[in-house]
């Protein structure tokens, strides 16, 4: 154990990297070899522990411990592993949500079974099937007196959540001069002026 090693207690440690991760009621975490697996009501994820640390379970807490003598190395690397690990338990026990508004005239969004259908300009909808960790749903809201389609997704899983949102924005990406566009729940645009036509 970390207390007992004279040796690791010695190694450079991250001033972030090395909290005990907080392990709450109904999460369980194991290690496989390098492989860490976190399960709780939400789902179970798995990540395998890179090299120049280790993780070693108390009752209640988990601890990212360096192994490596490179200072560098060991302290970026228990950073990393200490805040995957702290994603990991919260998505498990808590979740994560993203909501996407559509903005631009005639824009819709259902979902339809596994699929979301969006009309965003185009000729045809878009149908984008939603990967097996998301969940979504479709609500109008009133935005500055319009209404407005609005996107909500979940998962346990934050960095296939980011992913999904990252593909759905793509679709149709925000336009800098009419605003159009697929954007986050409160992300505020900067619009540029059109360009004028030089009179002759």
């Amino acid at each position: 154990m970390a207390n007992g090693n004279p040796e690791t207690t010695a190694l450079p440690q991250s001033r972030i990297g090395k909290r005990p991760v907080p392990i709450p009621k109904g999460v369980q975490v194991s290690l496989q070899g390098r492989q860490l697996k976190v399960k709780g009501p939400k789902g179970d994820l798995q990540r395998e522990v890179p090299t120049g640390v280790r993780v070693e379970l108390k009752e209640d807490t988990a601890v990212v411990v360096p192994t490596s003598c490179e200072p560098r190395d060991s302290k970026r690397i228990q950073g990393l592993v200490r805040a995957l690990l702290a994603t990991m338990v919260k998505g498990v026990s808590e979740g994560y949500s993203l909501a996407l508004d559509l903005y631009g005239l005639g824009y819709r969004a259902e979902i339809k079974e596994r699929d979301l259908s969006l009309s965003v300009g185009y000729s045809h909808p878009v149908i984008f099937p939603l990967p097996d960790k998301i969940e979504a749903r479709v609500e109008t809201v009133e935005i500055g007196g319009v209404k407005r389609p609005r996107v909500h997704i979940s998962s346990y899983d934050k960095e296939l959540l980011g992913l999904t949102a990252a593909r759905i924005r793509s679709f149709r990406p925000v336009s800098p001069y009419q605003g159009k566009g697929i954007r986050f729940m409160g992300q505020k645009i900067r619009e540029k002026a059109g360009k004028s036509v030089a009179k002759t």
